[in-house]
């Protein structure tokens, strides 16, 4: 990756405002209005189990970012997972879904799930190089005529 380095996003962070708005102008120009979360971003991010990393470049410009949740013990989700068009081929994408792995092993989590669009051939691919497996496909998901692969990733349980 270059440039960029990873950093977790607290309520606490000075620079809180400006990344929610960098992520939030990401969202709108990458997903369609009724998949983005611009509207709701706050609210998602006041969730207990939630985090959300983002890579900042030297400048402060947010890259990309990933949002994940964790609604069980041994169960995470990652919901979210975007790069700035600008930005993407750069390993942006491949550091922050790596740096939502390690924090989901930190809290022992045994498997992680997401969603995606089978036609988003480069992050479906991310996703297989790092381990995840398709589920299934779940007709639908996104909109009447978008469709979406549920994959996984299990950690062993030692």
């Amino acid at each position: 990756m270059s440039n960029g380095v990873v950093m977790e996003l607290h309520r606490s962070s000075t620079n809180w405002t400006k990344v929610v708005e960098d992520i939030v102008r990401l969202e709108k120009k990458i997903f369609p209005k009724h998949e983005s979360l611009a509207g709701s971003f706050d609210e998602e991010l006041r969730k207990n189990n939630s985090g959300l990393l983002y890579t900042q470049l030297a400048d402060g410009e947010v890259a990309g970012y990933v949002m994940y949740s964790w609604p069980s013990s041994l169960l995470a989700s990652i919901t979210k997972l975007a790069v700035k068009e600008n930005y993407r081929r750069q390993g942006h994408g491949k550091a922050l879904l790596e740096a939502a792995i390690e924090k989901c092993k930190t809290i022992n989590i045994q498997r992680i799930t997401l969603h995606v669009d089978p036609s988003r051939t480069a992050a479906l691919s991310l996703y297989k190089k790092h381990g995840f497996q398709v589920d299934s496909l779940i007709k639908s998901y996104y909109s009447s005529d978008r469709d979406a692969y549920r994959m996984f990733l299990d950690f062993d349980s030692d």
